[in-house]
């Protein structure tokens, strides 16, 4: 069953109706994405060097081609396939953010669950959307019996801010694919217990 939240024009988002609500494996296609804007403008980055974590010029504008679309649709499938999370935020009927996390425990101890993917369209960051599907993703992770959320960061100081604001901190144990992925990416966690803040 799909879980449902609506927030009318004047409840933090401007014009519009925000729903917000699972996505099932039928509606993951190209033509979802048609009025998502993935753009960011990226100046400074956090990156970790020589064990200590500096703040680095590196402008560059991350956007995504087709092919990038095509390998992220392919992911999303994946994830409900094997169990996992896929969530939207939509604005009168158009996707504007969403949300994944992986259905397989890692980690030993720390119990983790990967958030795989959280991203907002340029033209809705800001307003709230970001902070919702992240703490519906750690709704789901907790019920799953997580502990932690994993998630392998940009490493763009927005980005960073937006985790830091959230509560995540530094993962005590790096995901080697992950790092080997993305190796610019900021390896973070978030301990479920502290759900309740967001």
């Amino acid at each position: 069953m799909k879980q449902t939240k609506e927030c009318r024009a004047g409840e933090g988002i401007g014009a519009g109706t925000l729903v917000y609500r699972q996505l099932g494996a039928e509606e993951l296609e190209r033509q979802l994405f048609a009025q998502f804007i993935r753009r960011q403008k990226v100046v400074m980055c956090r990156r970790r060097e020589n064990g200590e974590w500096v703040i680095r010029k590196d402008p560059f504008v991350d956007d995504w081609t087709e092919e990038d679309y095509g390998i992220l649709i392919n992911c999303l499938q994946n994830t409900l396939r094997t169990g996992g999370f896929v969530y939207g935020a939509f604005v009168d009927g158009v996707l504007k953010g969403f949300t994944s996390v992986e259905a397989t425990l890692f980690g030993g101890q720390n119990r983790y669950l990967d958030l795989s993917c959280l991203h907002v369209s340029e033209d809705m960051r800001g307003r709230g959307i970001g902070r919702a599907l992240f703490g519906a993703a750690a709704k789901w992770a907790g019920h799953k019996g997580a502990g932690k959320l994993y998630i392998s960061a940009h490493s763009a100081v927005e980005t960073q801010a937006f985790y830091q604001a959230m509560g995540c901190a530094e993962a005590q144990e790096y995901n080697q694919e992950h790092v080997e992925k993305e190796p610019y990416d900021c390896q973070l966690e978030y301990r479920l217990e502290d759900s309740g803040r967001i």
